[in-house]
Parts: C-alpha cells; sequence; structure tokens
C-alpha cells in the first residue's frame, strides 16, 4: 500500500490533533529508521496506522479482542490498550496488510514487549517522542533515541512503567516484560 492511500484510509477515523500527532511519528520513525537501517517503507506504513482504530468504539474493540487471536487478557486492563492491538487486526482485515513487520509495531505500540524487533523499537520509541509531546523525562529519551535505540527504548519503558505506578494505575504485563528485555539487552541483569 502507498503511504500516500494509507493516510488517505487512517485521516476520517482520527481527530485532527491525533491525525496531526500521526504525521509527526511517521516523520520521527522514518528518521529513526534511517539512522537505525530499518525498512523506512514498513516503517512508515506502521506509523501511519499505529493509531487507526483509537476511535473506534470500545464495545467493537472489545468484540474484536474476543473473537481473534488477540490475548483475552487486555480486557482486564485499561482500553487505552486496545487500540493498538485491535488496530493490527483491522489493517489485516480492512486492507489485506498481513505482514508481521506492520503489524506488530502497531500491535505493540503502546505497551512494548519482550524480544522486539528494531522496527517495533522504532515505532515505540517514535510514538513517545515525536516532536508534539511534552512531559518530565521526555529529552533524555529525545537525547538517547539519536545514539542508542534500545536505550532509548528502555528509558522510554521505564518513565512510562513510573507514570502509571505514580498514578496507582495497572500496568500491562507486556509492558514489564519490555522493560525486562530491554533492562538485558542494554546490559543489565
Amino acid at each position: 500500500m502507498e503511504i500516500k492511500e494509507a493516510i488517505e484510509h487512517v485521516r476520517p477515523h482520527l481527530t485532527q490533533k491525533r491525525f496531526d500527532h500521526t504525521l509527526r511519528v511517521a516523520e520521527t520513525a522514518v528518521s529513526l529508521a534511517d539512522q537505525y537501517k530499518v525498512s523506512k517503507e514498513k516503517t512508515e506504513l506502521a506509523a501511519i496506522f499505529h493509531d487507526y482504530a483509537k476511535y473506534r468504539p470500545l464495545d467493537e474493540m472489545k468484540r474484536w479482542i474476543i473473537s481473534s487471536r488477540l490475548p483475552k487478557d487486555l480486557l482486564l486492563y485499561h482500553h487505552e490498550l486496545w487500540h493498538g492491538p485491535v488496530g493490527a487486526i483491522l489493517i489485516e482485515r480492512e486492507f489485506g496488510i498481513k505482514d508481521p513487520d506492520i503489524q506488530l509495531p502497531i500491535q505493540y505500540h503502546t505497551t512494548g514487549r519482550a524480544h522486539m524487533s528494531e522496527i517495533e523499537k522504532v515505532i515505540f520509541l517514535a510514538d513517545y517522542i515525536e516532536p508534539g509531546r511534552s512531559f518530565p523525562g521526555i529529552e533524555e529519551v529525545r537525547n538517547m533515541a539519536r545514539k542508542d535505540l534500545t536505550h532509548a527504548c528502555l528509558l522510554a519503558s521505564r518513565n512510562t512503567i513510573q507514570f502509571l505506578m505514580n498514578k496507582k494505575a495497572t500496568i500491562y504485563p507486556e509492558t514489564f516484560h519490555a522493560y525486562n528485555d530491554l533492562i538485558k539487552q542494554y546490559g543489565g541483569n
């Protein structure tokens, strides 16, 4: 699928603010893909579709989780986590995009996971550091993104866990698995 076509499909499903975010994520992701020698074409397509299901009705997303191969434990956690996994299913069903290099980065862009591929790391990080984002700790992650992809993802994962813990929010297990795996990749124990 061509990028222009993907943008045309995504635009009606997003608010203007979220669409602008999506374009910034795509731009950031392509820059990271270039730096870290990841397929720019697949990266850009995954970035354009990463929030495709963001505003789908909750009952629709719930039906997709129940009726598909997605982990059912998603239903036990905040619905903000649902749009990535559901989006990965929808792009296959609606557009015939059945490519793990595109679907997995979409599915895990919010939580991360253990054993993320480089393209998954790029989308995870691009969504976190795109220029429209502003919150404590982001500059440290942006600076690290220019030096070390895995370390930057580790910092983003750490910040996310700390943020959720401070809110006393539940944390999806894949988020912990991502953090633990990134620590091991970076040389921790």
